[in-house]
C-alpha cells in the first residue's frame, strides 16, 4: 500500500491528487445542479411549495431508508469500485434530464424519480467516500485532506452558480445538467485511475448479522460524547436545512424577485469566502481546537439564516442581507465541515468508518426527506416566510450541542480503549 509520509504533504501523493482532482470536477458540476435542479422545477415545470419540498425529500429520501445498511456494506466491501459505480450511475441519471426536456417529455414525476435514484447512489458514494480517505492517507494529514477537498467544495461553488444562473438565462436550465453528468463521468474516471490498494475487507465467515453490525454503528454513536454530540448538530442542522433548500429558490423568485443570474451571483458570493477560509482552516483548526471551532462556526451559520426571513420583512434590503448571510456562512461552513468530519473520521476504528459516517448521516441526512415536505406543507399553509422563520430559529440553536455536550479533551476510540485495557491489566496484577 503505497502512502506519503505525513511529513512530505498531500502534494507529494499521487492517489490523493487523483481523488481530489476529480472530486473538484464533480463539485463543481454538482454545484451548477443544486441551482439548475430547482430553477428547472421553478421555471419550466411551473412547480408548487410543495412540489419542491417533494423534489427535495426524493433525493434525500434514502439517507433515512438506506442510511444504516449503507454503512454495514461499505465496511465488507473495497471502496472505490463502489465510489466509481456510483459516479457512473449518477451521470446517466442527470443525464436524462436534459435529454427528457429535448424530447419535450419532462415532467415532475421525472425529477422525482431522478432525485430518488441519485440520493441512493449518494448515500453509498458519501458513506464510501467518508471512509475512504482514511485508508487513502495517513491519519495525520487527514485535517490537510479534508481542507484540500473543502478548498474545492468552495471553489466549485464559487463558479458553478454563477455558471448555472447565467446559463440558465441564455439556455433552458434542463440543459446546464449535462454538465453535471459529464462531471461525474470525469470523477469515475479519475478514480478509477488510482492505485492505492486498500485494506482487505472483512472476510465472508467473520461477517455477522447485518442488523447486528449496522446497530455496532448505531451503538457506538450513541454511546460516545464526540460522536453523538457531532450527530445531533447534524441533525438539527439538516432539520433546518430541509426546509430551507426546499423552499428558498421559490422565495427568492417568486417573493423577492431575484433572477436567475442574481441568484448565481449571491451564491458565489458565498463561495468566494468560503474559498478564502478554507485555505487557512488547517493552522487555525489545529491551533483553535475543534470544540471552539464547531461553536463559532456554528454560531455564524446559524445567525446568516436569520438573514433569510429578514430579507421578506425588508425586500428593501433583501440583496444586502443575502450578501451578509453569503459572507457569514462562507466562514462558517467550511470550518464546520472540516471540523466535524476530520473529528469523526480521528475517534473512530478504520474498522467502523463505514458504518460510524453512515449512522451520523443517517440521523443527520435522515431528517431532510421529512423536513423538506413538513417545509412544503407549511408554506403552503402559513406562507414562504413564517416557515424560513421558523427553520432559520432552528439552524441557530445548532451550537448548543457542541457547547454542552462536546468534551473539552477529545480522545481517539482506541487510544481509550488502549488505556481501559492497560488499567484492567494493572488491576489484575496487582
Amino acid at each position: 500500500m503505497r502512502r506519503a509520509s505525513s511529513g512530505s504533504g498531500l502534494w507529494n501523493h499521487p492517489d490523493f491528487l487523483k481523488l481530489w482532482a476529480g472530486q473538484t470536477v464533480s463539485l463543481l458540476g454538482s454545484s451548477v445542479t443544486g441551482l439548475a435542479l430547482p430553477l428547472t422545477a421553478v421555471l419550466l415545470l411551473d412547480a408548487t411549495p410543495a412540489q419542491m419540498g417533494a423534489v427535495r425529500a426524493a433525493q434525500y429520501l434514502p439517507f433515512l431508508l438506506l442510511g444504516l445498511f449503507a454503512g454495514v456494506w461499505v465496511d465488507r466491501l473495497r471502496r472505490r469500485p463502489i465510489l466509481i459505480l456510483a459516479d457512473t450511475g449518477r451521470a446517466l441519471l442527470i443525464g436524462s434530464v436534459p435529454v427528457a426536456a429535448l424530447l419535450g417529455v419532462l415532467r415532475m414525476e421525472l425529477l422525482y424519480a431522478v432525485a430518488l435514484l441519485t440520493g441512493v447512489l449518494t448515500v453509498f458514494f458519501d458513506v464510501a467516500y467518508l471512509a475512504y480517505l482514511p485508508s487513502l492517507v495517513p491519519r495525520g494529514a487527514l485535517t490537510e485532506g479534508n481542507s484540500k477537498l473543502e478548498v474545492s467544495r468552495s471553489l466549485a461553488g464559487t463558479v458553478g452558480p454563477a455558471l448555472a444562473g447565467t446559463l440558465t438565462q441564455l439556455v433552458a436550465a434542463p440543459l446546464v445538467l449535462a454538465m453535471d453528468a459529464a462531471s461525474f463521468a470525469a470523477s469515475a474516471t479519475s478514480l478509477g485511475l488510482i492505485r492505492t490498494r486498500e485494506p482487505e475487507p472483512v472476510a465472508p465467515e467473520h461477517r455477522r448479522n447485518t442488523w447486528r453490525e449496522a446497530g455496532e454503528g448505531l451503538r457506538l454513536v450513541g454511546g460516545h460524547p464526540v460522536l453523538r454530540t457531532l450527530a445531533g448538530q447534524l441533525a438539527t442542522l439538516q432539520l433546518a436545512g430541509g426546509i430551507t433548500e426546499a423552499l428558498l429558490v421559490l422565495y427568492q423568485t417568486r417573493e423577492l424577485g431575484f433572477t436567475p443570474a442574481l441568484l448565481g451571483v449571491t451564491a458565489s458570493v458565498f463561495n468566494v469566502v468560503a474559498l478564502l477560509t478554507s485555505t487557512v482552516l488547517r493552522p487555525v483548526a489545529e491551533r483553535v481546537g475543534p470544540r471552539r471551532i464547531l461553536i463559532g462556526s456554528l454560531l455564524l451559520a446559524g445567525t446568516g439564516n436569520v438573514c433569510i426571513p429578514l430579507a421578506g420583512v425588508a425586500p428593501a434590503l433583501a440583496v444586502p442581507l443575502f450578501l451578509v448571510r453569503a459572507v457569514l456562512h462562507g466562514v462558517g461552513s467550511p470550518v464546520f465541515n472540516v471540523a466535524s468530519v476530520g473529528l469523526r473520521q480521528v475517534v473512530t476504528p478504520e474498522r467502523l468508518q463505514g458504518r460510524v459516517s453512515a449512522t451520523i448521516r443517517f440521523v443527520g441526512w435522515g431528517m431532510l426527506p421529512m423536513s423538506a415536505l413538513v417545509g412544503g406543507l407549511l408554506a403552503e399553509r402559513l406562507g414562504l416566510l413564517p416557515t424560513l422563520a421558523v427553520a432559520a430559529a432552528t439552524s441557530l440553536s445548532a451550537f448548543l450541542w457542541p457547547l454542552l455536550q462536546l468534551p473539552r479533551v477529545v480522545v481517539p476510540l482506541e487510544a481509550s480503549d488502549d488505556r481501559s485495557r492497560k488499567r484492567s491489566g494493572s488491576s489484575a496484577a496487582t
